[in-house]
């Protein structure tokens, strides 16, 4: 684990906190963007919450939790106390990632006709102990997309229409970076920062798809 990184996992929702400014890249539905944050916020919502004001259900929570301002907030269906961790060290660099996995709205980007907003997602939290340029945090994004989509084909997950999945209609992905350790340009599956973020992605997805996998038989 990155030494002062915080991962709090219950029934409410998965928090990771951090005691100094974390630089964050997410598609976040609270604080989504290139933003500065100290915690994290993956809340658990029903399935038929028609999430109609997003900052206010994570403002609630983060109040009710003390989770202190500035933070990045996602909400999901899916079971977060069945979050799963991964984590990954190489090259000086360290990464932990926590997924929350829901699969009862797969698609196949690409190939899926437009679905109405439901909150079944894959979310994927990625803490890296590192300092990584702009651009590599976007590399790192689209690293972390890629490993989910190869989990996804390796557990044989389809889209439903017959074809395999690449994820779910709602999925987001949240890059923060420490600041501190080495400094990386790129963030691509194959620059070191890209291959530590990489395994510790694939472990926390692959464990959490062979969760619901089996508790949805």
């Amino acid at each position: 684990m990155i030494p002062g990184l915080s991962v709090e996992i219950g029934r409410e929702a998965v928090v990771l906190r951090w005691p100094l400014l974390l630089r964050v890249l997410s598609s976040a539905v609270v604080g989504g963007g290139l933003a500065e944050a100290r915690a994290v916020i993956n809340l658990h919502v029903a399935k038929d919450d028609p999430c109609v004001d997003p900052p206010g259900l994570i403002e609630t929570f983060a109040r009710r939790a003390a989770v202190h301002e500035p933070y990045v907030g996602l909400l999901t269906s899916a079971w977060t106390e069945h979050a799963t961790v991964g984590e990954a060290a190489g090259f000086g660099f360290q990464a932990v990632a926590v997924a929350t996995v829901g699969l009862s709205n797969r698609i196949a980007a690409g190939r899926s006709a437009a679905r109405p907003w439901v909150p079944s997602t894959i979310n994927t939290i990625v803490v890296v102990e590192a300092d990584p340029e702009p651009a590599a945090l976007v590399n790192a994004v689209i690293t972390a997309t890629e490993v989910k989509a190869l989990a996804l084909m390796e557990a044989s997950i389809g889209d439903g229409d017959g074809g395999p999945a690449t994820g779910t209609s709602t999925d987001a992905v949240v890059i923060a970076a420490t600041g501190r350790g080495p400094r990386a340009r790129f963030g691509g599956p194959a620059s070191e920062l890209g291959w530590v973020i990489g395994r510790a992605v694939r472990e926390a997805l692959a464990n959490g798809i062979r969760g619901w996998k089996e508790r949805n038989p």
